[in-house]
Formats: structure tokens, sequence, C-alpha cells
């Protein structure tokens, strides 16, 4: 049950937000071998003048930062391969993987209130963590 959130400094048009939602949510079925119905994953389209990047970025209009928070328990190689899968789909949308950065947080199940305000701790969540 990851939630991703993807903040950009442009603005894209409809199918290419749905674009990006779908290589977010794409790596990380393949990557943390989630669900494809477990989907949780939002676009936040920032004002350039309000999402600072540093002036030596390679294409500062197309930069984009992906956070994911998630239950602890993967594995370092899956990680690896949600970060690759993670630029690798968000080149086919025209945005180059140097304008990319992720950040993972991650954190007890215990710490995640779900299915009807229930610890996560606490249920079948239908999927293995420790991938």
């Amino acid at each position: 049950m990851p939630t991703a959130s993807v903040e950009v400094r442009r603005h894209y048009s409809v199918v290419e937000e749905v674009a990006i939602l779908d290589a977010v949510h794409g790596a990380l079925v393949v990557a943390f071998a989630i669900p494809p119905s477990d989907r949780h994953v939002r676009l936040v389209v920032h004002e350039p003048h309000r999402f600072a990047v540093s002036p030596e970025q390679h294409d500062p209009e197309r930069y984009t930062l992906v956070t994911v928070d998630c239950f602890e328990g993967r594995s370092l190689e899956a990680k690896r391969r949600l970060y690759r899968e993670v630029v690798e789909r968000l080149a086919v949308v025209g945005i180059d993987p140097r304008d990319v950065t992720i950040t993972l947080r991650e954190g007890p199940t215990e710490n995640w209130g779900v299915r009807g305000g229930r610890a996560a701790c606490d249920v079948d969540l239908g999927f293995t963590i420790e991938v």
C-alpha cells in the first residue's frame, strides 16, 4: 500500500499527467510486487517560482520529485529496481532521468491506519512486503 507523490514544475496535458501517474504506479507494481489495483499516486503541479531547483539542474522546467511512503521491509534490490523503473518509465513521457529525484520514506506497519482505521499490522494486506 505505498503512496506516491509526484511533484513537477510545469503544466502537462491531461494525457501526459495520466502517463506520469501510470509510470510511477507501474514502477511500484513491478519493483515492490504490489497488486495493480493498489493505486495511491497523486500529482502536484507547482508554479516554477514555488518549486526552486538548482540552477545547475539539467532541465529545471522538467525537474520531477517522486516521494514514496511505504511500509518498511523492502530489500535494497527492490528499492534499486524501483528507482530504475521510475526513471525508465518517466523517460517515455519525456522526462530525462537526470531530472528525476526519488525519495523513499519507510515506516512500520503499525504507523499506518488502513481499511477503516485499523493498524496495517492487524490486517491481511494481500501482498508481501519483504520483496
